[in-house]
């Protein structure tokens, strides 16, 4: 199982990034995926869910309204589209795929939002 997280970089308030995370070694349709964060001497907290199929999709209270999860089957690919971001959302964001018996985790990737 690998997860492959992609797209962090350093962006000014109020303005968006795209991540994206490759997961290979397993069947990818057949499972929830999420996005992680964890921030510099913070705990890693949940961003955002998605089901197997994308019909539902969960988010954290700090992100509603401007983060977007989606995900591509055919792809093996899922996406975290972040709006307006924030100076609060700099951290490093991890993939995780929800097996039955497993938990696989990506190796992340860095956003910092700063002027």
């Amino acid at each position: 199982v690998q997860l492959v997280e992609s797209g962090g970089g350093l962006v000014q308030p109020g303005e968006s990034l795209r991540i994206s995370c490759v997961a290979s070694g397993f069947t990818f349709s057949n499972y929830v995926m999420s996005w992680y964060r964890q921030a510099p001497g913070k705990e890693r907290e949940l961003v955002a869910t998605i089901t197997r199929i994308g019909g539902d999709t969960n988010y954290a209270e700090a992100v509603k309204g401007r983060f977007t999860i989606s995900r591509d089957n055919a792809k093996n690919t899922v996406y975290l589209q972040m709006n307006n971001l924030k100076s609060e959302d700099t951290a490093v964001y991890l993939c995780r795929a929800q097996g039955p018996t497993w938990v696989a985790w990506g190796q992340g990737t860095q956003v910092t939002v700063s002027s």
